[in-house]
Order: structure tokens, then sequence, then C-alpha cells
């Protein structure tokens, strides 16, 4: 060591400090790859939900339509009969966020079918970590069956 020059002492220690800077952002980049991930786990997961929930809305009014679907009109929201009211409750506890972006479900007509609607249900939410609400959109055509000839 005694026969090195001046100007090149302390490249060892020089490396070494890059060798673990280099180390350091990989661990970090690690980390911040799990950070990541996680959240999408989570994104996925409310997805699942809002497809469940408006899956579930719509099989509850197509159960419930009544006789020549006479009480599909009640599934809508805002307002709604007590099905839909207690749906409600349920998006709001399963959503992050979803009483200040609440869900709607619109009704239009069937065109040429007296006894049936268009569902639109939206399910809407905000997750801790988003900077915008994301939605879940579902139609369903709730109707009186085609009676066979």
């Amino acid at each position: 060591m005694k026969n090195l020059r001046k100007d090149q002492g302390g490249v060892m220690l020089l490396e070494a400090m890059i060798g673990i800077l280099i180390f350091s952002l990989g661990v970090l980049a690690l980390v911040a790859m799990q950070a990541v991930s996680t959240s999408n786990v989570s994104n996925s997961r409310y997805r699942s939900e809002a497809a469940f929930l408006a899956n579930e809305i719509a099989a509850a009014a197509w159960i419930g339509r009544g006789a020549k679907g006479a009480n599909i009109p009640t599934y809508k929201w805002p307002g709604g009969n007590q099905t839909t009211k207690l749906w409600v409750d349920k998006v709001n506890s399963l959503l992050p966020q979803a009483t200040t972006y609440p869900p709607t479900i619109t009704q239009t007509p069937i065109p040429g079918m007296a006894n049936g609607a268009q569902l639109t249900i939206t399910v809407q939410w905000k997750a801790p970590d988003a900077l915008t609400p994301s939605n879940h959109v579902a139609i369903a055509y709730v109707s009186e069956p085609e009676p066979t000839p």
C-alpha cells in the first residue's frame, strides 16, 4: 500500500461506497415495487366488489320484478324500495368513500317490450391512494320472459 501514488488513495473506499449505494437503490426499488403491488391488489378487490354488488342488485330486480314487471320501477336509486336501500348500505360498507360517491340505478324502457326495463347500475368509490374516483357500470335487462309458442 505504501507504493500507491497519492491520487489513488481512498479508491477502495470509494468503490465500496458506490457498491453500497447501488445495493441501497435496489432495495428501495424493491420496496417501492411491493407498495405498488399492494395498491394494485387493493384496487382489484374494490373492482371485484363493485362488479359483485352491481350483479347482486340486478339479480334482486330480476327476482322481484313482479307480475308483468310491475315492481321494476321500485329498483332505482336515489329513491327505491327497501331492497335497494339495503343494497346501498352494503355498497357504503364495502367500498371506500362510497357515501361521497353514491351509487345510481337508472331505468329506461326497452323498445318494443312493455313489461321490461334496462337498468344502468353505476357503483362508485375512491380508493385511499387514488386521485380520482373509480366506477363500475353494469347494464341489465329486466323483463317478463317471452311466452313459448
